[in-house]
């Protein structure tokens, strides 16, 4: 075995080591960062969720350079959390590199062990049972109350990319509509569902009937094999770029947008349209 020590190796040990001494740093009680000493796991939480959805806009934007800037910015919350459970005396950052390495050796079976699977099907059915046999080890209370099916769908996920993973774990059993044709009579069912509490006014129900509308729509998703959460942002995206276009026309036509009625603006958002599709 060769026991010189790679120098790009050395080089990905020692970016690391200097980060987690940043942050050791910027978390010591004597000169250190008083912003950083205040921070808990729960108010650090939301930074990290933001700095997730940052990277996949870079992503969506194919900006190399901005994700290179997004995933550093996503490693320091993981840096920072694992901070906060070293002084906690629960954990420290090398058993959280530690756990993820023992976690993917142990879920590519045909990788580092014996399995057969050389088709991505197969490794998606083989990762889905190795998770499942990890979730029926686990206890009760570690489980939470929820029905063994459903247990480990976590509850922060966003909404609409929860509901599509409690609907795959329900179908994986045999709670699934067959195709497509059910799911659109559902939100059909629904949207007239919402109509009638719109006319009640019973904010309550109108709440309820809501979700339930967005719970099928998310479904009709996953029957279309396609991310509600991206086709969402995708339309977002497409809202942005045509409103910045309309204001453009309309400032060419001198014209401010708060001065405008609504035909104005929709007459500008056609043209906008047009143009895009040009």
């Amino acid at each position: 075995m060769n026991d010189i020590p790679d120098p790009a190796s050395s080089s990905r040990l020692a970016s690391l080591a200097r980060l987690l001494d940043i942050m050791a740093k910027l978390r010591d009680p004597q000169g250190g960062c008083p912003w950083d000493l205040e921070q808990t796991f729960k108010t650090i939480a939301p930074y990290t969720i933001e700095e997730a959805y940052e990277v996949e806009d870079a992503i969506a934007r194919n900006d190399m350079a901005g994700l290179k800037d997004e995933l550093g910015d996503l490693l320091l919350q993981v840096v920072f959390h694992a901070r906060m459970a070293e002084e906690a005396g629960l954990f420290a950052f090398p058993d959280v590199a530690a756990a993820i390495a023992d976690k993917m050796i142990r879920r590519h079976p045909h990788v580092f062990g014996d399995v057969e699977a050389d088709k991505p099907e197969t490794v998606t059915a083989n990762w889905e049972a190795i998770k499942a046999a990890e979730r029926a080890g686990k206890s009760d209370e570690q489980q939470g109350d929820v029905s063994a099916v459903l247990a480990g769908v976590t509850a922060g996920l966003p909404a609409l990319t929860r509901a599509v993973k409690l609907q795959n774990r329900a179908a994986r059993v045999g709670f699934d509509w067959p195709d497509n044709k059910p799911v659109l009579d559902k939100i059909k069912e629904e949207l007239h569902e919402l109509e009638v509490e719109i006319s009640s006014a019973s904010q309550d129900k109108i709440v309820e009937e809501f979700g339930d509308f967005l719970f099928v729509v998310a479904n009709l998703a996953r029957h279309l094999k396609l991310d509600p959460e991206e086709a969402l942002r995708a339309a977002n995206r497409k809202f942005e770029r045509r409103f910045t276009k309309m204001e453009a026309i309309l400032k060419a036509q001198n014209k401010q947008l708060q001065d405008c009625d609504l035909a104005t603006m929709d007459a500008a958002w056609d043209e906008a349209k047009r143009q895009e599709r040009r």
